[in-house]
């Protein structure tokens, strides 16, 4: 039996208490499912808003408040002291998605998912968007705008941040009267915002893609319920609190989510696009990607989310399960990929 690996979680945010409970969601359920001595051995790096780093035992409230907290540096020589084989990245604000995959890289230490500098173009709807819509795929057309400042653009529009994931600040604006007060919701977390064309339902879907031996392998389409008055995916449509205050998935909630058949007609369309996209981008490992359907049956590019956390909440591994890939063998599929990707690096010398 080989040795087990050591998989460092890396969790937290050192921006704001919102996306260090987020990360701490998804990794308290991928270590939970992955936990497996004989193969791994778990370790937790945590960065806490702020910046100063720990290393609990686990991700309880009481294992959080025990571990010591310590700066970079010292953190530095701690995970070199762990002989980390591969890193899982568990951080969804911008620094946890660019800086902190870059320190990797300067650490040596391979992890699972886009680099930094991918990262840093996915972030940004702006970015992405040119990105995709040159490599061929339908994007809404759109503005971007600084202040109240009308676009020009017919109603109705969606008016989103550039840079902020999960629905926040997103408004759907059919006239003027609605248009400031969604403007100044979306620059209230960024400083632009995207003013975007409306694509008619149809419908709405995700797709995400894993990286198997070289070649890009796309999932079953996951659907979101639209229409009768809802017609974007809000935040309250992706994540709520329990009455306890607990941050929990909405979108795993029954009726929230379905997988499409893959003979449905549009999964191929919306895989094409989908492939278009992870090249265009310079992704590795897996991505993941949201469409808009108009009525004619035609994809619109809309964002990139470029994660899999490996929990079972995780969009990519419901997908996978759909297509009969369980969590553990798509780990483990993941770092057998990351395995072939270095010692490919490693016959070019």
């Amino acid at each position: 039996m080989p040795a087990p690996r050591t998989v460092l979680q890396l969790v937290g945010s050192p921006v704001d208490e919102f996306h260090a409970e987020l990360s701490r969601l998804y990794a308290t359920a991928s270590i939970s499912a992955l936990e497996d001595p004989a193969r791994y051995r778990m370790r937790i790096a945590y960065v806490r808003p702020g910046g100063r780093w720990s290393f609990p035992t686990d991700l309880s409230p009481q294992a959080l408040d025990l571990a010591p907290d310590m700066p970079l540096a010292q953190a530095i020589s701690y995970i070199e002291q762990l002989s980390v084989d591969v890193m899982v990245p568990q951080m969804f604000c911008l620094p946890g998605m660019t800086v902190y995959r870059s320190l990797f890289d300067t650490l040596a230490v391979p992890y699972l998912g886009s680099p930094g500098d991918v990262m840093a173009v996915g972030a940004d709807k702006v970015r992405t968007r040119a990105v995709v819509s040159a490599a061929g795929v339908s994007v809404p057309s759109a503005r971007v705008v600084r202040d109240r400042t009308r676009t020009g653009m017919r109603y109705p529009v969606v008016v989103k941040p550039v840079a902020s994931d999960n629905s926040v600040g997103v408004t759907f604006v059919d006239g003027d009267a609605d248009y400031a007060r969604a403007v100044d919701d979306a620059l209230s977390v960024g400083e632009a915002a995207l003013v975007e064309s409306y694509i008619e339902l149809g419908r709405e879907v995700r797709c995400g893609i894993v990286v198997r031996d070289g070649e890009l392998v796309c999932l079953p389409l996951e659907e979101y319920p639209l229409g009768d008055g809802r017609p974007i995916r809000l935040r309250e449509d992706k994540l709520d609190r329990t009455e306890a205050g607990d941050m929990y998935l909405v979108a795993k909630d029954a009726g929230r989510a379905w997988i499409v058949p893959t003979d449905d007609p549009v999964t191929d369309t919306v895989w094409a696009a989908a492939r278009r996209c992870h090249e265009a981008l310079g992704c590795r490992d897996y991505s993941l990607f949201d469409f808009r359907i108009d009525p004619a049956g035609n994809p619109w590019f809309l964002e990139a989310g470029l994660y899999c956390s490996f929990a079972p909440s995780s969009v990519i591994a419901t997908m996978a399960h759909a297509a009969g890939t369980g969590l553990t063998d798509l780990f483990a599929d993941a770092l057998h990929e990351l395995d072939r990707e270095g010692t490919a690096c490693m016959s070019q010398f």
